[in-house]
């Protein structure tokens, strides 16, 4: 058995709300996934929107990046997110050819300028991911996610489906985790309850740590991935 790439997890204020924002803004349904919150599917990947109580603080470790086919389709997204709440925001970028905003509940995502690695992903390019070593937590999401390494050196890293469809899974370089992510990735199984636990300790000898972030009785095993990362494994269904 292997564990597979599921879901990206955002905690969210209101997650109904948040969950019709992003699918207006992927032009996608939202579909029920479960009793833990609601969520969409793009290109077999699962945004799931989870409600907490904390409010967001600092920028978030992980985001979203959209795709986009020219520049005139960038800066219609743009105006086209703007106009539906979303906003620009800095976070020390300075002058690069892609747009940094953020969502309704000020989670920080990017329209990329075109690209032909972005061309055939639709409109999620990729679920990026900050990292102190991109290479070697890369490597521990192709172990987790069961996606390969395309592409990667000491300050960035690829993973993709192995179809060569959807978005890319990237690590980027950047700043050290500090405190619990506002978005997560969640991993499945591909058998049962006693199976997940075998998989939880392949993932150990990986780096991987079970943890307590105060989640109670669940269905999953929460763990952090190398560096940190919250990380959930679940079961199908």
């Amino acid at each position: 058995m292997a564990t597979r790439l599921d879901s990206v997890v955002i905690d969210a204020a209101d997650p109904p709300a948040l969950v019709r924002w992003w699918a207006d803004a992927l032009d996608v349904e939202i579909t029920h996934r479960h009793e833990r919150g609601v969520g969409l599917v793009l290109d077999g990947l699962h945004l799931v929107f989870v409600p907490v109580a904390e409010p967001k603080r600092g920028h978030n470790r992980l985001h979203l990046d959209l795709a986009s086919s020219s520049v005139e389709h960038q800066r219609a997204t743009v105006r086209r997110l703007c106009s539906a709440g979303a906003v620009p925001c800095d976070i020390g970028q300075g002058e690069v050819p892609w747009v940094v905003l953020a969502d309704p509940e000020g989670n920080e995502f990017c329209v990329l300028d075109p690209r032909p690695e972005y061309a055939d992903t639709g409109p999620l390019a990729a679920v990026v991911v900050e990292a102190v070593n991109p290479l070697s937590l890369a490597t521990f999401w192709g172990v987790a996610s069961s996606w390969p390494l395309v592409r990667g050196d000491e300050d960035f890293a690829s993973l993709r489906h192995s179809s060569g469809t959807g978005p890319w899974l990237e690590f980027i370089r950047g700043r050290a985790k500090t405190g619990r992510n506002r978005v997560h990735l969640e991993v499945r199984t591909t058998g049962d309850e006693d199976g997940l636990w075998g998989e939880v300790r392949y993932l150990h000898r990986f780096g991987a740590e079970r943890i307590d972030i105060g989640q109670g009785e669940v269905r999953c095993a929460v763990l952090a991935d190398p560096e940190g990362n919250e990380l959930c494994v679940s079961t199908p269904g």
